[in-house]
């Protein structure tokens, strides 16, 4: 893999200039390569019987039409594709659908208000962010079309972040009712989508739905699809730079420098990577007001084509060329956001790439000393070392389901029942803190990283903060397959469903040898993944289980989770392995006891795991 900059990218002066860094070492990946004597296939297919290629969906009626708004709904949040350019995929996040969502939100933030005040509410106030992607401007128009037909007052940010949108609705002097981030992550330029937000945090994913059902009635049954004008101008707000001072405002509090208070980053090198999208705020308004050297920064210049890499911190091109700056300019550390700055990853003093586990073990390890005896909420495909880590700190460590609403949502639920959980993260890079207003804030999360390094600095180490996780150990393999369902979209999600319930239903029945469903705590696998055991379990949002695997030899060595994705129409199996050869042979039960005898073999293409099983490597 190349670790060459692009002659695009933009140093900290944000001003493009040709400026190679030498090759780096080849990164270290969080999947191990593995020496099987074949290689499992990264993505295999099913195929649905009733998928069709050829629909007219020009000819479908009211039902179907309800039907392309409902299936926007990607969890908690809104996302679908807003341009032309994806082979195989059509545009469906339109104007048209788009207003008639925020209409629908705009009336759900009204009611809710209503209910709470007990009289009707008036000057309901919303808020528009967005990132820099290019269906953008087009999208903004509609959705403040909508708000306006809802009866709010609405206020555009610009520019923004994810977690800014939330703030913008609980800091002093704005306040608003309501927020929306226009946003599709790390996903294709193409992409693009909605997240909401109340002063109570971000919506459920019951609480989206909701709104996707009120707003395809609408869409169905409205004649002129969209507005062609706004009722009323939005407010033009400068909302970032009072964010940005929020930040600085912490760092500064919380080091509480002794000798320079205003600049505690005075010294500190600190390269941040932007990815193209909305963080570069970070170095400008953060970073160098409060004296850091931010020389070699990467991607600082919004991009809504995303020229040099995936903005994403799981990305292997990001860390790979934040690495190199890192090592290049012997920084002090270096920062890797998503889109939206809701996800973050960082890189050490020594060229150490922390995301994924490492991220998660990072951030415990500094809430753990904060918090004591603190429980650390994660979704359930981190390792058997990371619950050691956090246990052997004094912390408790809760597994649940795939998905960063549900990993927040628990953190929440439990800090209801009395438990104190200060940390919740999912593998991803999303984290949420307790005293942060369970937000999931990658900008945050790097602030709390930053005021660790400074004190450890202040105390007279040198190690820097890569040295609070050297005793992290790494699974000996891990693994993940895909499986596309080729269908109509209708009946994806339904058969991504089946086909994982009749999972659960092979391991209850012991059709899989030493397989046995996972239990953590006072959680059991009933409804999902690690779902809760009281009486008033969350809505599931997506089909998942994890199973343990055992054998004589080694007792328990793995596990496997299977989920159904809620970004796109497929399944996503992760396995991990504490022995030599254990992610085959579960891969194996997988493949001969599993989808085979349960009938999938009729509609699974074997043509990829013959092809290489004759090449003998891992692809």
């Amino acid at each position: 893999m190349s670790s060459t900059l692009s002659p695009s990218t933009s140093l900290n002066n944000n001003t493009p200039i040709n400026h190679n860094f030498p090759s780096s070492p080849k990164p270290r990946t969080l999947l191990k390569t593995l020496n099987f004597p074949f290689s499992i296939p990264s993505k295999l297919t099913l195929i649905s019987p009733k998928s069709s290629t050829t629909t007219n969906y020009n000819e479908l009626g009211l039902d179907e039409e309800m039907g392309q708004i409902k299936r926007l709904q990607n969890g908690s949040d809104v996302r679908g594709v807003a341009v032309e350019g994806e082979p195989g995929r059509k545009v469906n996040l339109t104007p048209p659908a788009v207003e008639a969502i925020a209409e629908s939100f705009g009336e759900w933030v009204r009611d809710g208000l209503v209910k709470e005040k007990g009289r009707p509410s008036e000057d309901v106030r919303v808020s528009l962010g967005r990132d820099p992607r290019i269906s953008g401007g087009s999208l903004s128009v509609a959705i403040f079309s909508g708000l306006g037909r809802a009866g709010c007052i609405t206020y555009d940010m610009g520019l923004a972040t994810t977690p800014a949108c939330f703030m913008s609705t609980v800091l002093p002097l704005f306040s608003y009712d309501a927020s929306i981030m226009m946003t599709a992550s790390h996903l294709p330029y193409t992409r693009n989508g909605l997240k909401f937000f109340t002063k109570k945090g971000g919506l459920t994913s019951s609480e989206v739905e909701e709104i996707c059902n009120k707003a395809a009635l609408k869409y169905a049954n409205r004649l002129t699809k969209v507005s062609t004008l706004l009722k009323t101008t939005p407010t033009r707000v400068d909302f970032m730079s009072v964010y940005a001072k929020h930040l600085r405002d912490i760092i500064k509090e919380r080091v509480n420098h002794p000798h320079h208070y205003d600049t505690p980053l005075e010294g500190f090198q600190i390269i941040v990577n932007a990815g193209n999208g909305s963080g570069g705020f970070f170095t400008f308004d953060v970073l160098d007001k409060l004296g850091a050297d931010t020389f070699g920064s990467l991607n600082l210049t919004p991009d809504g084509m995303f020229p040099n890499h995936i903005p994403n911190p799981e990305d292997e091109v990001a860390m790979s060329v934040t690495r190199t700056a890192v090592l290049e300019t012997s920084a002090d550390l270096g920062i890797v956001f998503d889109t939206d700055v809701d996800r973050s990853g960082v890189v050490d003093k020594n060229g150490n790439p922390i995301n994924g586990d490492k991220l998660i073990a990072l951030m415990a390890a500094i809430v753990l000393k904060e918090h004591p005896g603190s429980t650390i909420v994660t979704d359930a495909r981190t390792s058997l070392a990371l619950t050691r880590f956090i246990t052997d700190r004094g912390g408790h460590h809760c597994l649940y389901r795939v998905g960063y609403r549900n990993v927040i949502d628990k953190g929440v639920q439990l800090n209801e029942d009395g438990v104190d959980a200060h940390l919740m993260m999912e593998t991803s890079g999303h984290g949420a803190l307790k005293e942060n207003y369970f937000l999931d804030d990658g900008a945050y999360m790097v602030v709390k990283i930053i005021i660790e390094m400074v004190r450890m600095k202040l105390e007279g180490s040198n190690e820097g903060i890569g040295s609070l996780i050297k005793d992290l150990e790494e699974p000996l393999e891990s693994v993940v397959l895909r499986m596309d369902i080729l269908s109509e979209p209708k009946h994806a999600k339904a058969q991504a469903v089946e086909i994982i319930e009749t999972f659960k239903t092979y391991v209850q029945e012991g059709r899989l040898a030493g397989w046995e469903l996972d239990a953590c705590g006072d959680c059991w696998v009933s409804d999902g993944c690690l779902v809760d055991s009281n009486d008033t379990p969350a809505p599931v949002d997506a089909q998942m289980y994890r199973a343990k695997v055992s054998n004589n030899e080694n007792g328990q060595y793995g596990w496997l989770h299977i989920r159904q994705s809620i970004h796109n129409p497929n399944i996503a199996v992760n396995m991990q392995s504490s022995v030599l050869g254990g992610c085959l042979s579960m891969a194996q039960v997988f493949l001969d006891k599993f989808l085979i005898p349960s009938g999938m073999d009729k509609d699974l293409d074997f043509s990829q795991i013959n092809k290489y099983a004759k090449n003998g490597s891992m692809s």
